[in-house]
């Protein structure tokens, strides 16, 4: 019986806040809207604050049965507050920006991810210093310093025929060490699946 009673004032209590909310809304609403429009600028933002201001109210009704000053001028302070409240966690974070506008505006500005480039001298290194000594001035004369075989061939003082050749079989042993990498990281892939 105390279980249906508290169901049945459970239903008045709904039916009464539902009652108060429609008898706010039909009162205040069209001056609360018109005050949060002028205050956001938006009417969609401003529905919003009103939705929330009546949100309040229906949790606070206390503030609208207690005969102390005006419910209007409570209901337009908490409107206020909501807008203010609203304009500092906007001012709080980043600025929103469209994707399409945001891939316009920084596409020259976005730097490529480095990683890759990182790990690939890394390997490049360790490969150079694999190789003899010879080998190795050769490579760094004709591919980092850009010089041509008989530019490298002066700056090392030996023949243009010895550098052509020694970059040649240095080429080579790069290959091989690559290979032997990429068949190891295979190896190493299977037996991780």
């Amino acid at each position: 019986m105390a279980i249906l009673r508290s169901r049945g004032s459970r239903t008045r209590q709904s039916t009464s806040d539902e009652f108060l909310i429609r008898a706010l809304y039909e009162e205040h609403g069209k001056a609360l809207l018109a005050y949060a429009t002028r205050l956001t600028g938006d009417r969609q933002a401003a529905e919003d604050v009103v939705q929330e201001t009546l949100i309040r109210a229906w949790r606070h009704p206390e503030v609208m049965a207690n005969g102390e000053g005006s419910v209007r001028g409570w209901l337009l302070t908490v409107t206020r507050n909501i807008v203010t409240d609203r304009y500092r966690a906007k001012a709080a974070r980043p600025k929103e920006v469209a994707e399409s506008e945001t891939a316009a505006a920084s596409a020259g500005s976005v730097q490529r991810d480095h990683a890759d480039a990182v790990v690939d001298s890394m390997v490049l290194a360790e490969a150079l210093d694999r190789l003899s000594p010879e080998h190795r001035d050769v490579l760094v004369e004709i591919y980092y310093r850009g010089h041509t075989a008989a530019e490298a061939a002066g700056r090392l003082g030996i023949a243009e025929g010895t550098v052509k050749s020694r970059a040649h079989y240095a080429l080579k042993s790069l290959r091989a060490l690559y290979a032997r990498r990429s068949d190891s990281n295979a190896s190493l892939q299977e037996v991780a699946a």
